[in-house]
């Protein structure tokens, strides 16, 4: 991490528990970060099953293929994670570093190559010395530790400015359960089945294929839900392990009334980090909810949410905290669903700026400025054709994006 730590991080990484099942190790492989840890190796129990959900963008990386590839399996044992180089648009070269690496932590876990996940994050086109990983990876074995949750999530890390953790604990089956999890992503994020990178963990027992729905889910309503820049990741990928070291009875079915806690802790978990992700948005200084209700249904509410969280121009003007709240009736318009302008209405805070088809007559913009001067902006519109709802969580875009992203490489 070389910025400056977000204005609007956390206080702090969550106390990240140890997961029965679960044991880390983070090295550093030399091919990018120098004085970091930049490689992760993760060993799972042998009854552990693995739920997956990965990007919809058309040139993904070769470690996306891999996971895709094997997920129907239902079993992991190992996860390898890189951070600098994204392994994309690598052609053979690409397939032949993600399957020699899943090999290696294979051999070392005495376990099937197909039970071995790869991910990988950073600059695209870019061949990964396959070596700098494989060769690595022996050391990493020695150092595994249940303890090692908060150096895992410092390792994946490329343009963040803070590692992002959260925790959450319920009951299944009679029986205390643990969720933690940590994701990056801080530009290239406009998730399309994922974020860029997020890895959950758990000691319940849950069939694959239950995790999955489960997963699915809540991926949907989360992590599906943050914009930064509008742009889907070639990378994103997030996986759900469940170790089943709480010897909890396995729900036979997603409707089990057994999982309810679970599906809500799950869910307030990977909001947290969908959350955090957007708080990292590159040179963000401000966070960004957009609300909408009204809609003809909830797909439509949500492509209406996403229209607004993600227009420049209302991104621009919130950076610039000036009230030009016509920008985001503009952004409503273009999303391409249904909305009544003569009914809709919009308040940002808690001000009522617009209805009936016009200004409100309440409205005054001095009552909006100490709103638009915080670092928590509410953005609320109803259209009124429907009962659709969404929610979206963004940032503002600033100067720091630009020079972010300009200098990436150098």
């Amino acid at each position: 991490m070389t910025a400056q730590k977000s204005p609007l991080a956390p206080a702090s990484f969550p106390d990240f528990p140890e997961i029965a099942g679960v044991q880390f190790a983070t090295g550093n492989s030399g091919m990018r970060y120098k004085g970091r840890d930049d490689v992760l190796l993760v060993k799972f129990d042998e009854a552990t099953t693995v739920a997956g959900v990965f990007t919809k963008n058309s040139m993904p990386g070769a470690p996306v293929d891999w996971g895709r590839k094997i997920l129907p399996t239902g079993v992991a044992r190992g996860l390898v994670v890189n951070a600098g180089i994204a392994n994309v648009f690598t052609g053979a070269a690409g397939k032949k570093t993600v399957e020699e690496t899943a090999a290696a932590a294979a051999r070392l876990f005495k376990s099937p190559v197909e039970h071995i996940y790869v991910a990988s994050t950073g600059v695209i086109g870019d061949p990964i010395p396959t070596e700098t990983i494989t060769s690595l990876l022996p050391e990493l074995e020695v150092k595994l530790s249940a303890k090692g949750g908060e150096a895992a999530a410092n390792s994946i890390l490329t343009t963040d400015t803070f590692a992002k953790g959260a925790v959450g604990r319920c009951i299944l089956d009679g029986k205390a359960v643990t969720i933690a999890g940590f994701a990056k992503g801080s530009g290239m994020v406009a998730p399309d089945m994922a974020t860029m990178l997020a890895f959950l963990f758990t000691d319940a027992a849950i069939p694959a294929d239950i995790l999955q729905q489960l997963l699915t889910e809540a991926n949907e309503k989360s992590f599906n839900c943050v914009t930064v820049d509008s742009d889907v990741s070639t990378s994103d990928t997030v996986l759900l392990f469940a170790t089943g070291a709480t010897l909890n009875r396995p729900p036979q079915k997603y409707t089990d009334p057994s999982l309810e806690d679970f599906k809500a802790a799950l869910l307030a978990l990977m909001t947290d980090l969908a959350k955090q992700v957007a708080r990292d948005g590159e040179g963000a200084s401000k966070f960004i909810t957009v609300k909408v209700t009204g809609a003809e249904t909830d797909k439509a509410a949500k492509t209406i949410a996403l229209a607004i969280a993600n227009s420049p121009l209302v991104k621009t003007a919130i950076a610039g905290e000036d009230a030009n709240w016509g920008r985001v009736i503009m952004a409503v318009g273009k999303s391409g669903e249904r909305a009544d302008r003569d009914r809709m209405r919009l308040n940002i805070g808690d001000i009522l700026i617009a209805e009936n088809g016009a200004r409100a007559t309440s409205y005054r913009e001095a009552d909006l400025t100490p709103h638009m001067k915080g670092t928590e902006i509410d953005i609320d519109v109803d259209v009124a054709v429907g009962d659709g709802k969404a929610i979206a969580w963004s940032c503002d875009l600033t100067h720091g994006y630009i020079e972010i992203n300009a200098d990436y490489r150098s």
